[in-house]
């Protein structure tokens, strides 16, 4: 179920309701100097996948700077995140690739505590993925190397076999971060043609700006588009975004705009989400014919002292917006449930929450005429 504009009340979400398949990592999260940045020639507040010279970066974080580890990957953290919100056991299930070692025992144990059914696929004879999360900058810049690994080894047949496809059945809203059409366009493909032979919803997240710099991602990227119902992003991929598709505008707006509008495969409108850090998110809906809407949402404020690590803000914001979908609330509601969940994750080291989520919707506070 896709969220609306309207005002229905809340619908009661069954186990499997929300289902997601990307890249399964452990984090490895350290606070570390802007020299550490330099050396392995990274950048603040981007995301790549790791090369052979940042191989030695992940001994580095573990034995100089004592590094803390959380099951990890863009798409299972949001996941865990709408778990989280949703609070029903076995309300989300994630599907992804592990190896046969220790981080994937930890990794599977602590979804598995947060109420996340996990299904990983574990034949394709690597270690378990790590992504390693440099904090600079007193917690407001990260910057993230994401070693693929076994989460590389994913493969279309494994989604396809009874038991996962069990899962694809079961559930109603499906999420998957950019970084998985990296690994398994056709994985991409197969769950968004089931969404829209069954009136479905898909989610997609833009991830990062180097997915639109790379030609054939992006040409996985074109080709899951018309499948996509909700698109989740920020404002840097937004500018790479419209430079990759041939849009002549910088605005962010115009760009959710633009974005809500490319055709796609069903004729439910397309809801596209932007987020600016402390700025305003954007939410445009629209199809190709008309734009239906196009709204801007206030955040919640965190203070300098309170702020921590932005690692996972981002997919924080998601899981608690896809939480708002499964449950079937207005949009309102599902932007200031994606609020609420950035603001606690924020003040804390990674993608963590406290053992209770403390939501409660107070209307339209947050919306922007």
């Amino acid at each position: 179920m896709a969220a609306t504009n309207g005002s229905a009340p809340a619908a009661t979400v069954e186990e499997g309701a929300v289902l997601g398949l990307g890249n399964p990592l452990l984090d490895m999260t350290a606070n570390v100097t802007s020299e550490v940045l330099t050396k392995y020639k990274l950048e603040a507040n981007n995301a790549i996948l790791a090369e052979d010279a940042h191989l030695p970066l992940y001994a580095q974080l573990r034995d100089e700077y004592g590094a803390s580890y959380t099951a990890g990957g863009a798409t299972q953290n949001a996941v865990r995140v709408a778990q989280w919100m949703l609070g029903a056991p076995g309300a989300t299930g994630f599907i992804g690739a592990v190896g046969t070692d220790d981080f994937a025992d930890k990794m599977a144990a602590s979804a598995t505590a947060d109420g996340v059914k996990v299904a990983y696929y574990t034949g394709g004879g690597q270690p378990t993925g790590t992504c390693a999360v440099l904090v600079t900058d007193g917690g407001a810049a990260r910057s993230l190397v994401a070693n693929l690994s076994a989460a590389n080894t994913y493969k279309v047949d494994h989604v396809k076999d009874a038991k996962q496809w069990a899962m694809v059945l079961k559930a109603r809203v499906f999420y998957i971060a950019g970084f998985f059409l990296t690994v398994s366009p056709e994985t991409v493909q197969a769950i968004g043609a089931h969404a829209h032979e069954t009136g479905k919803t898909l989610a997609m997240n833009l991830s990062a700006p180097f997915l639109l710099e790379v030609p054939p991602f992006l040409a996985a990227m074109k080709a899951a588009l018309p499948y996509v119902d909700v698109y989740f992003g920020n404002e840097a991929e937004a500018g790479v975004l419209a430079k990759a598709m041939g849009w002549d505008t910088s605005d962010v707006q115009e760009i959710a705009i633009k974005l809500a509008q490319v055709d796609k495969a069903s004729p439910r409108p397309r809801t596209v989400v932007f987020t600016q850090g402390a700025d305003p998110t954007i939410v445009a809906i629209g199809e190709s014919s008309r734009l239906w809407s196009v709204e801007r949402f206030g955040i919640i404020p965190c203070a300098p002292s309170e702020l921590v690590d932005t690692n996972g803000a981002g997919d924080a914001f998601a899981g608690g917006f896809l939480s708002g979908m499964a449950a079937g609330v207005p949009i309102v509601e599902c932007v200031a449930r994606g609020n609420y969940a950035a603001n606690v994750v924020i003040k804390r080291s990674g993608c963590t929450m406290p053992a209770k989520n403390e939501f409660k919707f107070r209307g339209t506070s947050c919306h922007l005429a």
